[in-house]
């Protein structure tokens, strides 16, 4: 039995999982030969216990802290890759922790911030998560992170998430001193697996990260678990869906249009 008939064997009880949830595939998808994917973290681990947390310590004021905490999140990671002024994504989550708090007027204690903080260390991945990397991993198929976490974030994530063995190794764009969408965040993947990008699909949380890796060049497959609108951006993923069940369908059909 070759590589290609073992995938498809293995992924074609799935096909029928989330098909109404996908779209169809491109003739450059249905053409791909994926031998790799590469998943964005938010698509992997949960952070809704971050915001339940800031709920608990701060009561009335969490989800505001929150909703402009995330904001200042993506802004300063952003700003340090474009500045050349990198600091990595503890130092800009915890910056813009306290941006947050004191554009809110919230008296944020050293305890509290170091609090919400640790909350980082302790993400675990969606339900769904586990069984869809077993599937791709008995499917041939090489797996990693390619996460603007930290090194640190990511080992302590797939740790509490029971994971450990399943990915190939943790990419984190701290290698490169920048991040997503920098066009050099994505080439840590190509340069990891050493592939071409074309056979590596990058699995987004988000649809500006589904407009960064397109236009460096992966097959792309958006994971919207909040159903989002697609941005406008002159751009989309070759496939969507709510969750990783949604992924390992969409593969299957893809290995089957080969």
């Amino acid at each position: 039995m070759n590589r290609t008939m073992g995938r498809r064997q293995v992924l074609a009880g799935a096909a029928s999982l989330a098909a109404s949830t996908l779209l169809p595939a491109s003739p450059a998808l249905a053409a791909a030969r994926f031998r790799a994917v590469a998943f964005d973290a938010l698509a992997l681990f949960d952070v809704r216990p971050i915001g339940a947390l800031a709920d608990q310590l701060l009561p009335g004021k969490g989800g505001r802290l929150i909703d402009l905490w995330r904001i200042r999140q993506f802004d300063y990671q952003w700003l340090s890759a474009l500045s050349g002024r990198y600091q990595d994504f503890w130092r800009a989550t915890q910056g813009a922790l306290v941006f947050a708090a004191r554009s809110l007027e919230i008296d944020l204690q050293a305890r509290t911030r170091d609090r919400l903080m640790q909350a980082w260390l302790e993400l675990r991945a969606f339900p769904d998560v586990a069984p869809a990397l077993r599937e791709l991993s008995q499917a041939g198929l090489r797996l990693a992170p390619l996460a603007n976490f930290t090194p640190a974030i990511l080992e302590r994530a797939v740790a509490n998430s029971g994971l450990a063995g399943t990915f190939e190794q943790l990419i984190s764009t701290d290698r490169g001193k920048t991040f997503k969408p920098d066009p050099r965040a994505y080439q840590l993947g190509v340069d990891a697996f050493r592939l071409k990008r074309e056979e590596i699909l990058f699995v987004a949380s988000a649809g500006w990260d589904v407009a960064g890796a397109r236009w460096f060049g992966y097959p792309t497959f958006w994971v919207n678990r909040t159903g989002a609108p697609p941005e406008e951006l002159s751009t989309e993923a070759d496939g969507v869906g709510k969750d990783l069940a949604a992924l390992v369908a969409f593969v299957a059909l893809a290995a089957g249009a080969k």
